[in-house]
């Protein structure tokens, strides 16, 4: 049995889906059971634990051969990333006390980049998970393809508007289907100590492609523009941010080149799903839930 974390989100859910098309059992760690009915109905065991909570998810832990641990995302986090430092204790006190048979950590590109940004929230989990004796991989894929589930409806009107600059700059990027394909093997394998396992898509994408790719998929022009450098943290602000200063050092990152794979793209493994693949699957979701609020 396999014990999966973020079971409702897209990577927990594909790395559950293809544990059961491997004809694995599965139990999905959740917050709140009474909303997942579509996963017991598809035959998995589901148990109720936040991620902040050490018992919980030492019970939901214990007895299975493997544990897929997703965290939430936190994209205000506090200066001193108090939270991501609560949740690396409370996950290293349930996994050392459950003693699960292998962890899959997903964790982020760039996790040993050493100047600080949004990303070392995975930086600081991964080094007190790496203080366990359980076998752990730490993985860590590239920005996510679904990202770009923001500039669907902009790029219908035309224009969609990056923070990955210049816009004609190669950017690992990778498709949470990919993503939870590898982990369920990935949760399969045997394995001793820990070690670190990359992964991108097939090749490294440009904003200028993900224009041009949303253009030939809408069959409308649409073109990509910089937003200036100098209006970030005013904008992220009047979003409701409180802190982004994390967030632009994770920007600025991706575009200097410090944000990437230990092993560049020799070492990273390549995932098989294109960029146009997961767009189209981004436009038919927002048209299908466009039509079902237009029914109810």
């Amino acid at each position: 049995m396999f014990a999966i974390t973020g079971i409702t989100g897209q990577v927990g859910g594909e790395v559950a889906r293809n544990l059961l098309a491997a004809r694995q059992t599965v139990r999905g760690v959740v917050r709140d059971i009474g909303n997942c009915k579509a996963w017991a109905e598809r035959g998995c065991e589901l148990v109720a634990a936040d991620i902040n909570d050490a018992a919980a998810l030492t019970t939901a832990f214990q007895g299975v051969d493997g544990v897929f641990v997703l965290v939430p995302p936190n994209f205000d986090p506090s200066p001193d990333f108090q939270e991501a430092r609560k949740i690396a204790a409370t996950l290293s006190r349930a996994l050392d006390a459950a003693r699960p048979g292998r962890v899959v950590y997903l964790s982020t590109i760039g996790a040993q980049a050493t100047r600080s940004n949004l990303l070392s929230q995975h930086t600081i989990i991964e080094q007190a998970l790496g203080n366990l004796s359980v076998p752990i991989t730490f993985m860590r894929p590239a920005w996510f393809m679904e990202n770009s589930s923001w500039d669907v409806a902009p790029a219908k009107n035309g224009v969609i508007q990056s923070f990955l600059q210049p816009v004609d700059k190669p950017v690992p990027m990778v498709a949470t289907a990919d993503i939870g394909c590898l982990a369920a093997e990935l949760l399969q394998e045997t394995w001793n100590g820990h070690r670190v396992v990359e992964i991108e898509g097939p090749h490294r994408v440009t904003p200028k492609e993900i224009a041009a790719s949303f253009a030939s998929l809408l069959g409308r022009p649409v073109r990509v523009e910089p937003v200036p450098r100098e209006t970030w943290e005013s904008l992220f602000k009047s979003q409701g941010m409180k802190n982004p200063e994390p967030r632009i050092q994770m920007l600025d990152g991706f575009n200097e080149g410090w944000i990437e794979f230990e092993g560049k793209n020799v070492g990273s493994r390549k995932g098989k799903v294109a960029l146009q693949t997961a767009l189209r699957t981004l436009i038919e979701r927002e048209s299908g839930m466009r039509a079902l609020s237009t029914t109810t």
